[in-house]
């Protein structure tokens, strides 16, 4: 037991002093993304709202099983994908960064969709 111990010993130090391994919290976009519940911490001034939106009929696949909804709505990989379709718009118009973004998914017995919007604004100052 005691070598074992004197074996695994140089393990748990190399773990210890190992460097740390940066985590992602999310996806980089070339502009400051806020969300709803988020807000910069510098003023801005105001440009527009940019918004994409897209509705599509169900295919088979999405359709009711039994009692429940399958492959209904849209996964963290697409939203993030939208997300970038909204920051080119909002680049578009001169945005430093888009604050008070809302998504928005809608589904019905035939047809699903979704809205996402964005107020465009600009630094002011620096």
């Amino acid at each position: 037991m005691r070598a074992f111990s004197f074996l695994l010993l140089p393990c748990v130090f190399a773990a210890c002093f190992r460097p740390a391994i940066p985590i992602s919290t999310g996806p980089n976009y070339p502009i400051d993304v806020f969300m709803s519940d988020q807000s910069p911490d510098r003023p801005y001034t105001e440009i527009q709202w940019v918004e994409i939106s897209h509705e599509d009929t169900l295919d088979a696949r999405q359709k009711k099983e039994s009692n429940r909804m399958v492959y209904r709505g849209n996964d963290a990989q697409t939203k993030d994908l939208l997300t970038a379709q909204l920051v080119i718009k909002a680049q578009k118009v001169g945005a430093d960064a888009l604050i008070n973004v809302q998504y928005r998914y809608f589904t019905s017995a035939t047809v699903e969709g979704y809205t996402m919007k964005g107020l465009a604004v600009r630094y002011r100052g620096d």
